[in-house]
């Protein structure tokens, strides 16, 4: 069994150093001929190390295997959580400027804004109105500062 061990000690390194092509070769040869769209290099060289430690030691433990399978089924997806909008008291004005023209919301007492007489559920709305893009209301509007790079 030790020999098995420093093979595949040899082969992770080489996949360390290997250029692109050969990465996607050695993808086709252990996990089939289909790779995943824009994988990165880097996740590449992970996964591929990862299965031939994994074909090296002959897979998880059955039991392990079993315990997987049973915590997957018995368990819901997450469900992703929607950040909160900025709270805004009732009245607030937000002005935005976009190409040209100036536009003016109005938060309603009820969660709602309005904006040229119509009344829209979300600033995310508003934002996709105005530029015809999927755009943060909260950050089209600066509500939301932006990270830097």
């Amino acid at each position: 069994m030790p020999s098995k061990v420093v093979d595949v000690a040899d082969e992770v390194s080489a996949i360390a150093i290997a250029d692109r092509s050969i990465l996607l070769e050695e993808w086709q040869a252990l996990y089939g001929p289909s790779v995943p769209k824009n994988i990165s290099t880097l996740l590449l060289r992970r996964a591929l190390a990862h299965r031939l430690q994994e074909k090296a030691r002959d897979g998880l433990k059955p039991a392990l295997r079993q315990y997987l399978r049973q915590v997957a089924e018995t368990h819901k997806p997450l469900k992703l959580i929607k950040a909160p909008e900025p709270a805004l008291a009732s009245g607030s004005r937000l002005i935005r400027e976009w190409n040209g023209k100036t536009y003016e919301v109005t938060m309603l007492a009820e969660g709602q804004f309005e904006m040229d007489g119509k009344t829209y559920r979300s600033l995310t709305q508003i934002a996709r109105m105005i530029t015809g893009v999927a755009w943060s209301g909260p950050r089209f509007f600066g509500l939301v500062k932006v990270k830097s790079k």
